[in-house]
């Protein structure tokens, strides 16, 4: 793998937040995020990060430029919404480690990054004591009209790494649609694994 993969927290992680904005913006504008992403929106949402102490930031780098990023956090550090849906596993929310979001621009895909996010932060949360991983992913119909003609899921990746979907757990999370003028309610699967 050309690229330098790198575990960061504390003020590394908080160094390192106004990249992911904008990574997030880039390439969760395609398909099936279809986001439309702006940094003040960005600043808001990635405080989670500066003020979990638990949190974690696994990035790829080429050279010194960051270009693609996982993040997680203790699950009761998150967001209500992405909890919610965990409450009828009987597990508590101090047991469980939320993997959010994993971005990389394009151009870097196929070069191992995927499993490297998740070994980090999986190596992380066992380091916090935590026994699960959960991770959401937006739902969106078969039918839908920016569905690229070539789309792939990504779910033989990551059953491939033990994760299944949560019968019943769907997340509700809104954001703004490309070519849409105000934010609409979203639903994500939750997917889980034991560590």
């Amino acid at each position: 793998m050309g690229l330098s993969v790198r575990t960061l927290t504390g003020a590394a992680l908080d160094a390192a937040l106004e990249d992911v904005a904008r990574l997030r913006i880039a390439v969760f504008r395609d398909w099936p995020y279809l986001y439309d992403g702006d940094l003040d929106y960005e600043r808001r949402y990635l405080e989670t990060y500066r003020n979990s102490p638990g949190a974690v930031l696994v990035g790829a780098f080429d050279g010194p430029r960051l270009v693609g990023a996982a993040t997680g956090t203790p699950m009761e550090d998150h967001a209500e919404a992405f909890a919610a849906p965990l409450a009828a596993t009987g597990l508590p929310l101090a047991a469980i480690f939320y993997c959010a979001e994993s971005v990389l621009l394009p151009e870097y895909r196929g070069q191992g990054a995927g499993h490297a996010f998740f070994d980090r932060r999986e190596a992380h949360a066992r380091a916090l004591g935590r026994s699960h991983a959960a991770f959401c992913a937006v739902i969106r119909p078969d039918d839908h009209p920016a569905r690229p003609a070539g789309a792939r899921s990504l779910a033989p990746f990551w059953r491939g790494r033990g994760y299944a979907p949560l019968p019943g757990a769907v997340a509700r999370f809104s954001w703004r649609d490309l070519g849409e003028a105000a934010e609409t309610e979203k639903p994500l699967q939750v997917w889980m694994r034991r560590l």
